[in-house]
């Protein structure tokens, strides 16, 4: 397994790191299998989205404070609830795909750790499992 060490700079971010991904399935040198990435944190989550246009990150972050605002009378009241909710919307892990050494995305996808509850020291673990 490995880690990615992710510092994210906002409350809410969209970050891509499916370069990141990439490299540790480069690294590990199986050509076909399965690549699991899980986010060990209930304040941030993972999904995979389009990485060719910054307007649908956007897009993504500003209907998710709409959709799940930041003040409402929630119960938890460490001041991120909010935080909770979009993490769970999102989920804590992904599996993609891996042929012929690379990860198997559409065209236009990418990966992206969703920070919630930001600026904070963040990690994804990354495991590799030949098929």
């Amino acid at each position: 397994m490995e880690r990615i060490g992710i510092r994210t700079l906002r409350r809410i971010e969209l970050l891509d790191i499916t370069r990141e991904i990439q490299d540790i399935v480069f690294k590990s040198k199986i050509k076909d299998g399965m690549c699991f990435v899980f986010c060990p944190h209930t304040t941030a989550g993972l999904t995979i989205n389009e990485n060719a246009d910054p307007s649908v990150r956007k897009d993504i972050m500003n209907t998710l404070s709409k959709i799940v605002p930041e003040s409402l009378s929630y119960s938890h009241t460490e001041g991120n609830a909010d935080s909770h909710i979009k993490s769970s919307l999102f989920g804590s892990s992904l599996t993609v795909f891996i042929e012929d050494g690379s990860l198997l995305l559409g065209t236009w996808q990418g990966i992206y750790l969703c920070e919630s509850d930001g600026p904070r020291e963040r990690e994804v673990w990354v495991k590799i499992m030949k098929s």
